[in-house]
């Protein structure tokens, strides 16, 4: 189970059992600041309003509106001013889904909290709540904060908010009376953000504002999603280089109009909405908007993501350099095999040893011990000889009520066996195996026992005449998933290289047992002096490096870089640390990571399970993904949006598109860029990687089918103006029969690259045809927008088209999907 660090430091002296704090410790404990878990945000309609006067749209509204009244033409000034509520209220909408509303994090946290202060349970603010505080929570409210529970019985809590489990939790108090430990297991905290379902808690607040993981993951959420990437900083660049060429098109546009004769009016407001139809907003605001919201699936696959660089960086990993303990593996010894001696069986081998061990000793292989033993018998201390480097082995005698004393020791085999009467070959077979549990990655000891006279009380520790009981084995068992998280990477041509301290058997062993491999040239063993970056030329498919140094992980993560792979690193010492930041991802423990670790490591992982990381490249790849896809829907719309603008007008006919026509697609395009595709599920395995530095949407293929698709549904659209204009220049048919063109394949682009599988997608679709049924076929607002109904053999065209484009884009869509960023 995972454990999670308690800041001792943060807590007053007297932070146990179940009084509250004074005054004067409520002021003292006040220079850890206030309970502000979701960082403070202006809202209101002030804040919608100053974002969306950002919106160039709503500026071209307003221009062409003050332009079209002072020409007089009141009709089209007011149908454009009216085009500023629906314009609004979408940035209104929109400005609440991108921005991670404060708002909308806070509704799940608790306003006020009842406290134990000067011996009185008052009701306070939540903000005011200091580290060591003594809460209660009652059935139904969220928790203040995050701390210990010190009491309660029948404790669930709903904690969906932070995992995705809607099942509930159970949860265990600690005893209020024992000192608090350096970390607690999961089962013992209450957490801001979740809430009591069952039961009355009394808890002892330990982390509050950002510390909390709640507070983490929003002010990751809102710093990340803003943080200048490598991949906005090429956004940005291509926003400028579009804009550029928009501007040189929009001059160019306006010069061919007046010389065909049209005025300086319609040359101005071909420009402007060729300028308006051209511009690229939506790219950057959409990647900022998918950034936020992989923060907040990361967490809920257990990896908290402190900035925004590791959203874009996780899904494109090549390389994961994973320790061992702890993360590959449990990072706790089980014992998992006996070998009693003849006459013996496993309990009363497993009692000799036990009684060797002290229960309070900290050591994991005497925990172990009392774990599996449990109830011993009532036995009488006389004296013990506790473990030495030198000596190899512990010894305790025991005295029964009958005056009766015995010596019971375990330790080294090779030590405990010279101790005991066996014969030589006796001995030299329990040393083969020992030999054979050690080369599968096992921690071998043996015990024995010696009855000693009555009453006696060595004052030397007995050396011989034991009898040998048998030989132990412990592990440190690999965690559940890890093998298949590992066969899972290695299909996606991702390597995994495993670096540990322990001894080359061992870790020979667990690479065997999770399928990474183990044969002479994937395992390289290092002295203290050796050159762990010379390992990659030497051993071109290395998948494990026993007794690594820092140093030496360093060395070899800046290796593999230069190699060309991205790596990710996990670590959880202050040892680790320039590994952690020379990585491309720094993945920290969360568990048993040190602070240091932790605060200079972009991702932690919170249950530091090696198959944690592998869910988040998954969830960064499938991020990236829908991303690119996003971008796709955008490319293939404003392709003919931009050719209908600027080839109409430049071949001298009546504007395809009015300033009205832009803003009605405008509320077509922009939600679903950003909606439709943000939350789509992963098709299937990782895809291989691509070892390449430099981020990239697109390969030369792709860009060549949206060109191709974009081009055929621009020819199209152009081809379907031409043909409803006719000889009679009937210019509201034409312009009616394009725009139906141009939605129905916005639409048909959705569903191809969607598959409609999400509701999200198949609302937005419906929604942009039923608008343009309403839009074109109802003859009052048809006319305000200078269009006119179509007729059943446009509309069969129109539909004809649609499904090419999708079956098309669907296509387009497969291929996209079979390769990673």
């Amino acid at each position: 189970m995972s454990h999670r660090p308690i800041p001792l430091d943060k807590l007053p002296p007297l932070a146990t059992g179940t009084a509250g704090l004074d005054a004067a410790q409520v002021q003292s404990q006040r220079q850890f600041g206030f309970n502000d878990i979701v960082p403070e945000a202006a809202s209101g309609w002030k804040v919608v309003l100053r974002d969306t006067a950002r919106d160039p749209m709503l500026w071209f509204l307003v221009l062409t509106a003050a332009l079209f009244a002072w020409l007089g033409q009141t009709s089209e000034a007011l149908t454009l001013v009216a085009a500023l509520v629906p314009l609004v209220g979408m940035d209104a909408y929109l400005h609440r889904r991108t921005s991670a509303s404060a708002a909308g994090l806070a509704s799940r946290l608790a306003s006020s909290a009842r406290v134990l202060r000067d011996g009185q349970w008052q009701t306070i603010p939540s903000r005011e709540l200091v580290p060591g505080d003594l809460v209660e929570v009652v059935p139904g409210e969220y928790f203040p904060a995050d701390g210990l529970l010190v009491s309660g019985t029948g404790l669930q809590v709903d904690e969906s908010t932070l995992t995705g489990e809607s099942l509930p939790v159970a949860k265990r108090t600690l005893n209020p009376s024992a000192p608090l430990p350096a970390s607690a297991a999961e089962e013992h905290w209450g957490m801001a953000g979740t809430r009591l379902l069952t039961g009355t808690a009394c808890m002892r607040v330990a982390c509050i504002g950002r510390e909390t993981l709640y507070g983490e993951i929003a002010c990751s959420a809102s710093e990340g999603s803003h943080s200048a990437t490598p991949l906005q900083n090429a956004i940005r660049e291509l926003v400028l280089v579009l804009l550029g060429g928009a501007v040189v098109v929009c001059i160019a546009l306006a010069a061919v109009r007046l010389w065909h004769g049209h005025g300086w009016i319609d040359a101005l407001m071909s420009a402007v909405t060729l300028a308006v139809a051209a511009l690229p907003e939506e790219f950057p605001v959409v990647y900022t908007f998918f950034l936020g919201m992989g923060v907040f699936r990361l967490a809920r696959k257990k990896a908290l993501v402190r900035r925004g660089v590791a959203v874009e960086n996780i899904g494109r990993i090549t390389c994961i350099v994973s320790d061992k303990t702890g993360t590959i593996t449990e990072g706790a010894l089980v014992l998992s095999h006996f070998s009693p001696a003849a006459g013996l069986n496993d309990a009363l081998l497993l009692q000799t040893a036990t009684l060797a061990a002290r229960p309070d000793s900290g050591d994991p292989m005497d925990q172990a011990l009392h774990g599996a033993a449990g109830a011993l018998p009532a036995l009488r201390r006389v004296t013990d000889f506790p473990f030495t480097e030198a000596r190899r082995r512990e010894m305790v005698v025991w005295a029964t009520d009958d005056g009766r004393t015995t010596a019971y020791v375990k330790g080294a085999p090779e030590t405990v066996l010279a101790m005991c009467d066996l014969t030589a070959p006796e001995a030299a077979d329990w040393m083969a195996r020992v030999d054979e549990y050690a080369r599968t990655g096992h921690k071998v000891i043996a015990s024995g026992w010696l009855d000693l006279a009555a009453g006696e009380a060595p004052a030397t520790e007995p050396e011989h005449g034991f009898q040998f009981a048998g030989l132990l084995a412990f592990e440190d068992p690999v965690r559940s998933g890890v093998p298949a998280a590992i066969a899972e990477c290695l299909a996606a041509r991702m390597r995994v290289i495993m670096v540990t301290g322990d001894h080359p058997a061992t870790a020979g062993a667990i690479a065997r047992e999770i399928g990474l491999g183990a044969n002479a040239s994937q395992v390289a063993v290092l002295a203290p002096a050796d050159d762990a970056g010379a390992l990659l030329r030497t051993h071109a498919d290395l998948r494990v490096v026993a007794r690594a140094t820092p140093p030496q992980k360093l060395a070899l993560v800046k290796a593999l870089q230069d190699q060309g792979e991205l790596v990710a690193v996990t670590g959880d010492g202050v040892n680790d640390v320039p590994a952690l930041r020379q990585a491309d991802v720094g993945v920290a423990m969360g568990d048993r990571g040190t602070r240091s670790a932790r605060e200079v490591a972009p991702v932690v992982l919170l249950d530091d399970n090696f198959r944690t990381i592998v869910d988040a490249v998954a969830e960064g790849r499938q991020l990236f993904g829908n991303l690119r896809i996003a971008f796709a829907y955008l490319l293939l719309v404003h392709l003919p949006l931009v050719v209908g603008a600027a080839a109409i007008p430049l071949m001298g006919l009546p504007l395809l598109f009015l300033p009205i026509h832009i803003v009605w697609l405008e509320l077509v395009i922009h939600p679903t860029a950003m909606l439709a595709f943000q939350d789509m599920p992963a098709s299937g395995p990782l895809a291989a990687v691509q070892r390449h530095r430099q981020a990239r949407f697109f390969t030369a293929d792709i860009w060549l089918g949206i060109v191709l698709i974009g081009g055929l549904v621009s020819a199209a659209l152009v081809w379907s103006y031409l043909n409803a204009l006719g000889a009679d220049q009937h210019v509201e048919h034409a312009r009616a029969t394009a725009l139906a063109m141009l939605v129905v394949a916005s639409a048909a682009i959705t569903a191809g690259l969607s598959r409609l599988h999400q509701a999200t997608p198949r609302w937005i679709a419906a929604a942009t045809l039923a608008s343009l049924v309403v839009m074109v076929q109802v003859p009052p607002i048809s006319r305000l927008l200078n269009l006119s109904p179509l007729h059943a053999a446009d509309w069969a065209i129109v539909a004809a088209s649609g499904v090419l484009v999708a079956l098309a884009t669907r296509g387009l869509a497969i291929r996209m999907g079979r390769y990673a960023l």
